[in-house]
């Protein structure tokens, strides 16, 4: 995707051939400041700060620090001191996980001498893996767009979101806003309610940043209007990213996406999820297991942002003394959502099978 008329990735391997760098997201839109990460401390560090954010990023990001790490100290002990670390830097995500594992069991067979070269060669193979899947949900969930654009000739299709699920959680095009920008690109008239997402306002400084760059229509709204926008300002669907599912469809994703999920359902507005299908967690039988991670309350009781000045600047919102709860993630039952949108196509729950065949 561009910035400033520039393509860029969120994260790519610098011309030196070891090192790698990122966007830190942390900055975003207000400073666009790009981060070089040369050891797996690095690495961890990014993922935990949320630098680096969004499930398939901290997978592929993951993958790096692994291959960062073996640079220096391919021992079986350095493999699996690396494997830990990383595990241990965000709990909810399965794609982190996903990818150490697999890790893991390409490189514990090998002799140590090959580990390195071995471990970059699949950091590269997954970013360009994450670039074709997301590529193909955007084709896939523009089919849904245009559904509705052809049913509706003329009028502008209305889609809210929550979080950021474009190209800045993953390596490039992103999973809930690449159908949103297939289908501008083909001319489809859209207009994305985006909701600011607190405590990190994801939604407000990084998808409201990537649509702007990207030429799409959208406005902000607070996290507490999606309910009232959805009723009355004739939103047509709802699509969010997430980083976990449950193989009976129970979604984890940003705080708030389960009341988003409610209030489209109670407004019979379809909700969609778009994913690449290995965040489909088929070891989890129901969303009750999946873990959600909780933050540090500064997250809540502060803000981060720009003042008059030009500076970025953290300030207390709370009365002083006030204690906060984090919890980064919830679980939106699957009853709940119309359909998952993957690289393999539209499934339902009953599909994921057919994930499970695949990886037998």
């Amino acid at each position: 995707m561009k910035i400033n008329g520039q393509s860029w990735r969120t994260i790519w391997l610098d011309d030196n051939g070891h090192s790698v760098s990122i966007i830190d997201q942390t900055l975003l839109p207000h400073v666009f400041r790009i981060v070089r990460l040369d050891s797996a401390d690095d690495a961890a560090r990014a993922i935990r700060s949320m630098q680096v954010r969004g499930a398939p990023l901290i997978g592929v990001t993951a993958a790096f620090g692994v291959a960062l790490a073996l640079r220096t100290d391919s021992s079986d002990a350095a493999l699996e001191a690396v494997l830990a670390l990383l595990h241990a830097t965000r709990p909810t995500a399965v794609n982190l996980h996903w990818t150490l594992d697999r890790a893991a069991g390409v490189l514990r067979p090998l002799a140590a001498s090959r580990r390195a070269e071995i471990a970059l060669d699949l950091a590269l193979r997954l970013a360009e893996e994450d670039v074709a899947i997301n590529r193909a949900i955007g084709e896939h969930g523009a089919d849904i767009i245009r559904a509705i654009a052809t049913r509706h000739p003329g009028r502008t299709v209305n889609i809210a979101t929550h979080c950021n699920a474009g190209w800045l959680g993953t390596v490039d095009y992103g999973t809930a806003l690449a159908p949103i920008y297939r289908a501008h690109d083909e001319g489809i008239a859209v207009h994305v309610y985006v909701d600011e997402t607190r405590p990190r306002l994801q939604g407000a400084a990084l998808t409201a940043f990537e649509l702007g760059q990207h030429g799409v229509p959208h406005t902000v709204i607070p996290d507490g209007a999606s309910g009232h926008v959805i009723r009355t300002r004739g939103v047509d669907l709802a699509i969010t990213g997430c980083d976990r599912v449950a193989r009976n469809g129970d979604t984890a994703n940003k705080i708030g996406t389960y009341m988003l999920a409610l209030a489209a359902a109670d407004n019979h507005v379809p909700f969609y999820v778009a994913l690449p299908s290995r965040t489909v967690d088929l070891s989890l039988a129901a969303g009750h297991a999946i873990e959600i991670e909780e933050r540090d309350e500064r997250e809540v009781l502060s803000v981060s942002g720009r003042d008059g000045d030009g500076a970025i600047t953290s300030l207390s919102i709370a009365a002083p003394g006030a204690n906060a709860f984090n919890p980064a993630f919830d679980v939106t039952p699957a009853r709940l959502v119309r359909a998952f949108i993957t690289e393999r196509g539209i499934l339902a729950p009953a599909d994921f099978g057919l994930l499970a065949d695949d990886a037998a």
